[in-house]
C-alpha cells in the first residue's frame, strides 16, 4: 500500500495498481510520474489527479464529453505505440484552471492527458492543431451536463470511472 498525505484531500491509501504512470511527467511538472485519481464525490463530475511523491500536486481534470461533443483529435502514432493503445483501453482528460468565478472555468484541450486503463500508462499529449485552446470556457456545456448528471439515477460517477480504472473515492 502507498500513502499518500494529500493537501487537499488528507490521507489517501491506495494500492500500487491504483497507480497512473507518466513516464514523461506532466508539462511544467516533469519528475511527478506516479498518480492517482480522486473521485470527491460533489455531483460536479470533476475528478482530481493527486500526485503520489508530492502532497501539494493536484490537478482538477475532466473527461471531454461532459462540457462537449466537438473534441476530436488524432492521437500521434508514436504516443499509440508507447501508451499501447486500442480502440477501447483508453482514457481522455483535460486538466480545468478553476478560477474564484466558476462561470470562467477552461479546460486545456491543446493537452490532454491520455490513460491506457488496461496497463495504467499515461502521458500528456500536446496536440499540433492551432485551432485547440489551452483555455478552452467550458462552463455552459459543464453546467448541462452536471445538471442532466444530478437528474440520472445512476448518478455515481465514481463508479462508472472504476469500471474503466481505479479511482479512489472520498
Amino acid at each position: 500500500m502507498i500513502k499518500i498525505n494529500s493537501m487537499r484531500f488528507g490521507n489517501i491509501e491506495i494500492s500500487e495498481n491504483e497507480i497512473i504512470n507518466f513516464s514523461d511527467g506532466l508539462l511544467g511538472f516533469e519528475d511527478e510520474k506516479k498518480f492517482c485519481l480522486v473521485d470527491p464525490n460533489d455531483s460536479t463530475l470533476i475528478l482530481w489527479l493527486q500526485s503520489a511523491k508530492t502532497p501539494s500536486i493536484c490537478f482538477p481534470i475532466i473527461e471531454p464529453n461532459f462540457f462537449t461533443e466537438d473534441f476530436n483529435f488524432t492521437i500521434p502514432q508514436t504516443d499509440l505505440t508507447t501508451l499501447e493503445i486500442e480502440k477501447n483501453n483508453k482514457l481522455v482528460f483535460n486538466i480545468l484552471t478553476i478560477p474564484s468565478n466558476a462561470t470562467e472555468i477552461s479546460a486545456n484541450l491543446k493537452a490532454p492527458i491520455v490513460i491506457n486503463n488496461t496497463t495504467r500508462s499515461a502521458k500528456q499529449i500536446v496536440l499540433q492543431d492551432n485551432k485547440l485552446s489551452v483555455n478552452e470556457n467550458i462552463y455552459e456545456g459543464l453546467k448541462k451536463s452536471i445538471s442532466s448528471f444530478k437528474n440520472n439515477q445512476d448518478n455515481n460517477y465514481s463508479s462508472q470511472i472504476s469500471k474503466k480504472i481505479k479511482t479512489i473515492s472520498l
